[in-house]
């Protein structure tokens, strides 16, 4: 099959010779692994301890972005949702809609680039799903993951653990991928060089579990940004969180990108940067472990959880005033999916 030349077609999605030719020259000739299978579901071996499971899907507008695309996107999305738990990622499987005539070359590098992303963070793409739909009937391909990982013996991150006196740590600049993703829709005619931040971080978070096990809270920082984040934290530890402005870490492009449309890199999807509250003792640490590796050399500390202003995030300014960081509305701009 010339992969320059063809699309997909009804065909493909029928359950026959074509299809077949599909999962053959395209999925398994990059998934190809020894849990891979073409029977109805995977047989893996067992693990002891706890697991972790996810979903996901996916369906970014455009397909291909700098940094990225919607398949590295999928495989880092389940990867680090399971590393906010302190899972090892496994397993993975993925569900295909692809739009008839969508060109075969461009499926073939999401899936190169899967692989890619699904080598680097260590997880096996174990079984799947195709289906073809009719023109007009979605937008492109989108894509639907599942993922199972084994949580950590000494590891027990959640949302509702942190505690007054913690540290708040994020493991990298913020708002770039919702900046690229705004910038890649070219609807205000602004030239910006903004790569997204879209990274597995399951290594990261291992490096620091290995270390300092008694990390409170590991979110992912995706759709809504560090803002919402830290609001659902308030919300299910009963804590308050104060943040020093100037400690913040925006790279210069996204900043002046913000600045010009008024948005707040706070509410601004991240897709390779993560919160972490972790003890006040371990805060250096910590912070020498992620600023030492790939994907999160920018970790920095930008408050503290606080026993009072239940509920709410306040911000401490330059000049040593403070105010609420507004409550995330219900459109957050530009929308990532």
């Amino acid at each position: 099959m010339d992969l320059k030349t063809k699309t997909v077609t009804l065909a493909h999605g029928a359950g026959g010779k074509q299809t077949s030719e599909l999962i053959r020259e395209v999925f398994k000739a990059h998934f190809s692994n020894p849990y891979f299978t073409a029977d109805d579901a995977a047989v893996l071996p067992g693990t002891d301890g706890r697991i972790a499971m996810t979903t996901d899907g996916f369906i970014v507008s455009p397909r291909f972005f700098r940094g990225g695309n919607i398949g590295k996107l999928s495989i880092c999305g389940t990867v680090n949702d399971l590393a906010c738990m302190g899972a090892q990622p496994l397993y993975m499987t993925c569900a295909f809609v692809i739009e008839e005539g969508f060109p075969m070359d461009q499926l073939e590098q999401i899936v190169s680039s899967m692989e890619a992303t699904a080598k680097e963070a260590g997880v096996k793409i174990v079984a799947g799903d195709t289906k073809v739909a009719g023109k007009g009937q979605v937008d492109g391909v989108f894509i639907t993951t599942t993922g199972v990982g084994r949580i950590l013996d000494h590891a027990d991150p959640s949302g509702s653990h942190a505690k007054p006196g913690d540290s708040v740590l994020v493991t990298g600049d913020i708002g770039r991928h919702g900046c690229c993703i705004l910038l890649e829709r070219d609807e205000y005619g602004i030239e910006a060089q903004v790569e997204s931040d879209c990274a597995p971080l399951w290594n990261n978070v291992k490096a620091v579990l290995e270390q300092v096990p008694d990390v409170h809270v590991i979110r992912d920082a995706t759709r809504g940004g560090v803002g919402t984040v830290l609001y659902e934290i308030t919300e299910e530890s009963g804590v308050g969180i104060e943040l020093d402005r100037e400690a913040i870490p925006v790279a210069p492009s996204v900043r002046g990108v913000t600045d010009m449309l008024g948005l707040d890199p706070m509410y601004l999807a991240c897709e390779g940067t993560l919160v972490m509250i972790v003890p006040e003792e371990e805060t250096q640490k910590v912070l020498e472990i992620l600023r030492g590796m790939e994907h999160t050399q920018n970790a920095a500390l930008i408050g503290h959880v606080t026993e009072a202003e239940k509920g709410r995030v306040v911000m401490r300014t330059a000049i040593g005033t403070r105010t609420y960081l507004p409550q995330p509305g219900n459109e957050l701009l530009p929308r990532i999916c």
